[in-house]
């Protein structure tokens, strides 16, 4: 039997009675880490209920007093980044140096919304019209309350602290569900907030499976931040759809990238195989398709050929064991699919399909190896394959050769996922980022939004909907509120029974005037191009 790295067991309880638990397990070593309570909808409830209290401190406090809460919080993460990392190690199995790295993007994130918060969601005047000049308008932006925060195993750092910073940033508490395969790292995360804010129980931790999930979205908070498949996320939807609880959709991609006859071919390779394959391919935002202009498709395989060859999935690698025991069986099956309807493994491939363990092997437990897959690229592949059409989140590769990068965009445009896209291209980058219909692009780099802390995340289609990260993301954890405030009675009352047929007559015959022939646009608008106040062609 596969290990898994959340195995369901006991914990004895008073008075014989026993509470369910599950322990975390190391996918490399099969190892337990640490055991959790599986958490029932009460004490959800309870935890929500806990969390109100806590919204109430929390939200009491001015921007600039949580700023510096949170930017203390990213201090203490950021001193015991070797500790965090070690744990996101053993739990995930990715090797030190990803996980360093998920955790330093993971600290500027933070920073930035802890020090932008204030600005983003300070309240503003607006222009009020001519029919409401006696009128003073405002827009101001609230705390929801309690937002509860799904998250996954892959990034057990990065893409929940995403939403957690988000909303504490915004002045609401998190009640937290880390997904079962990294309830540790969730755990680090809960328990270094409350040494920085003890005051109150403004962000804490549920454990659990699905269950504990759906309790979290039915147990009274104002909004939840999912982060997983789009099966799972349709789950998440219609548990909150009871109470009409409103929710942001991250559910994973099939991210391609284009690389195009005047591309950096050395560059767009590298790039190609490290967002493919790092982190053994489990990442939503990573490299799964790539469309290579005919012209130099060639030189382009050669390459992405020679950067594989030594790769290697397995301890001490760069790749490490997948984290679930599912993983490897639907990769695996994805290979086998393709390569039955005619596709050619480059890298890879049958020896992949068939083999438990690739590598000497010698002395490696068949149990714990499983969990290591190695690199296979593809090409020739079908675009009805399952390996083009459905996440395989694992290390593989499917290259397809284009005539121009206009059948490149309708080939990416064609997969129900929308999530992120790479372009390398030196003359049409920019211009062929905008033609595809995701939610992130890069040009002449890969993932690399991830980085920038101003940037929103998120995608469209199947790939979900609603922002972390960016001012998007901070808006998304606050409700807004309109405000209009009379500074001094009208002449002309529009909001009474009382108004005159005269007023009536005068406002159609004003609005007329105002609005009543076709050209409104400024004369540059209406030839096409780009217009914007202040320009003298207005």
């Amino acid at each position: 039997m596969i290990p898994t790295s959340s195995t369901p067991s006991t914990l004895g309880a008073a008075d014989g009675e026993r509470a369910a638990s599950f322990d975390s397990l190391d996918p490399a070593t099969g190892e337990v880490i640490g055991s959790y309570p599986v958490q029932d909808a009460a004490d959800v409830q309870t935890a929500v209920t806990r969390a109100q209290a806590g919204a109430e401190f929390w939200s009491s406090l001015t921007y600039p007093q949580r700023a510096a809460r949170l930017l203390t919080w990213a201090g203490v993460l950021t001193r015991r980044m070797a500790q965090l990392t070690e744990l996101v190690h053993a739990e995930t199995g990715k090797p030190h140096s990803d996980a360093q790295l998920e955790i330093v993007i993971t600290i500027e994130q933070l920073t930035w919304a802890a020090r932008n918060a204030g600005k983003v969601l300070a309240g503003r005047t607006v222009s009020t019209g001519l029919l409401s000049r006696n009128q003073a308008a405002r827009v101001e932006y609230l705390p929801y309350g309690v937002v509860g925060v799904i998250g996954p195993w892959n990034y057990p750092v990065y893409t929940p602290m995403g939403a957690i910073g988000g909303a504490l940033a915004a002045g609401n508490a998190v009640v937290y569900k880390p997904s079962e395969f990294a309830p540790g790292v969730g755990h680090f995360l809960v328990d270094t907030f409350g040494q920085v804010v003890p005051e109150a129980p403004v962000l804490q931790l549920v454990t659990g499976f699905g269950e504990t999930g759906t309790a979290l979205c039915r147990g009274g908070v104002d909004k939840i931040a999912f982060t997983g498949s789009a099966a799972t996320g349709r789950k998440v939807m219609h548990a909150c759809a009871d109470g009409l609880v409103p929710l942001v959709v991250e559910a994973g991609g099939k991210d391609a990238l284009l690389v195009d006859a005047d591309a950096d071919l050395a560059a767009a390779a590298e790039a190609a195989v490290w967002a493919g394959l790092v982190n053994s391919g489990q990442t939503c935002v990573g490299v799964e398709r790539i469309y290579v202009h005919e012209r130099v498709i060639d030189a382009f395989c050669s390459e992405i050929v020679r950067l594989t060859a030594d790769l290697r999935s397995g301890p001490g690698e760069k790749l490490g064991p997948m984290t679930t025991p599912n993983g490897p069986v639907h990769v695996r099956h994805h290979i086998r699919d393709a390569v039955d309807r005619g596709a050619r493994a480059l890298v890879g491939g049958d020896s992949v399909i068939g083999d438990t363990f690739i590598g000497d092997g010698v002395g490696a437990d068949p149990v714990v190896a499983d969990r290591y897959v190695q690199p296979t690229v593809l090409v020739d592949v079908p675009e009805d394959a399952a390996a083009m059409r459905e996440e395989t989140f694992g290390p593989t590769l499917t290259i397809t050769a284009v005539a121009d990068m206009d059948q490149a965009v309708r080939l990416a445009n064609a997969s129900d996922f929308g999530l992120g896209a790479s372009v390398f291209s030196s003359s049409r980058g920019m211009e062929l980022a905008r033609l595809l219909r995701v939610g992130m692009v890069s040009v002449n780099s890969v993932i690399a939004f991830t980085g920038i802390p101003a940037l929103p995340f998120g995608g469209v289609q199947q790939s979900g909907f609603g922002r972390v990260h960016g001012a998007d993301g901070l808006r998304e954890f606050a409700t807004t509120k309109a405000i209009a405030r009379q500074r001094f009675s009208s002449p002309a009352k529009v909001t009474t029974f009382a108004r005159s047929a005269g007023l009536d007559k005068a406002m159609a015959t004003i609005t007329t005037l105002r609005r009543g022939h076709a050209a409104t646009l400024p004369p540059r608008a209406r030839r096409g191009r780009p217009w914007r106040r202040g320009s003298a062609d207005r």
